[in-house]
């Protein structure tokens, strides 16, 4: 099979196409490196001819829900319209365990991309994933009062990144399911814990303190609604496994 990965060289992009060639199958790299903008629809259906399916986890850096909304629906919606032309038979989108359930601008644009897939005329499935190990690592950047690193206190249960590439490639080899399980790590963790572990094994001494965080989002991940259902998928690498062998590399 010839498979699309639109993001294919971002955090589970990249995993994603491995695994797909992994399977034996054929990886088609969808990103500005590779000529192909999802935004203005340049190089897709070029770079679509002759595919099977298609997977989706294009991703934007933007906390704004309009900014959000507006990329993931053009973004997906020239996806989709290029795989029909294309005659694709499969698309599967990479998607957010408790997007609908938490009040966040970013994931009100991950629910309209999952509308928009859900009125295509092309076969779809849709994966629904926890927060990646990596996660800590961003948090450890981008959580600070100051220069002071702070670590927010929240309920997950992480995934390796690497094993939703795997399952990704693994649904797009298959046939269209809707809606498939959720995707979900071995355990549940605590998020401050995770971000002060890897501030440890990155070499960082400082006092990083935990905090309940302001706003809707992370109410609602103390609350435990990142958390999956009893019925979800569950991958084998844990965390601290992940932190041993892969946080240096934060692959």
């Amino acid at each position: 099979m010839r498979i699309a990965v639109a993001g294919g060289t971002g955090v589970v992009g990249r995993h994603t196409a491995e695994a797909v060639r992994a399977l034996g199958h054929e990886p088609v790299v969808l990103s500005r490196r590779t000529g192909v903008d999802l935004v203005s629809g340049r190089g897709l259906d070029a770079a679509l001819a002759r595919a099977d399916a298609v997977v989706d986890t294009a991703n934007v850096a933007s906390l704004s829900a309009r900014e959000a909304t507006e990329f993931f629906q053009t973004a997906t919606g020239n996806l989709l319209a290029a795989a029909a032309r294309a005659g694709v038979r499969h698309v599967v989108l990479l998607s957010i365990v408790g997007v609908d359930r938490m009040p966040y601008d970013y994931y009100a644009g991950k629910v309209a991309q999952e509308r928009v897939v859900e009125a295509s005329a092309v076969p779809w499935s849709i994966l629904r994933a926890t927060q990646f190990h990596e996660f800590a690592a961003q948090l450890f950047d981008r959580a600070k009062l100051g220069p002071l690193h702070v670590a927010p206190r929240a309920r997950v249960q992480p995934i390796a990144a690497r094993e939703v590439g795997h399952h990704l490639a693994e649904l797009a080899a298959g046939a269209p399911r809707g809606r498939a399980a959720d995707l979900a790590g071995p355990r549940e963790e605590r998020l401050d814990d995770m971000v002060k572990a890897y501030a440890r094994r990155v070499g960082h001494r400082g006092w990083i303190p935990s905090l309940a965080l302001p706003g809707g989002q992370m109410k609602a991940m103390r609350a435990g609604l990142a958390l999956p259902s009893p019925d979800a998928r569950r991958g084998r690498r844990t965390f601290a496994e992940w932190l041993k062998d892969d946080a240096l590399a934060r692959s």
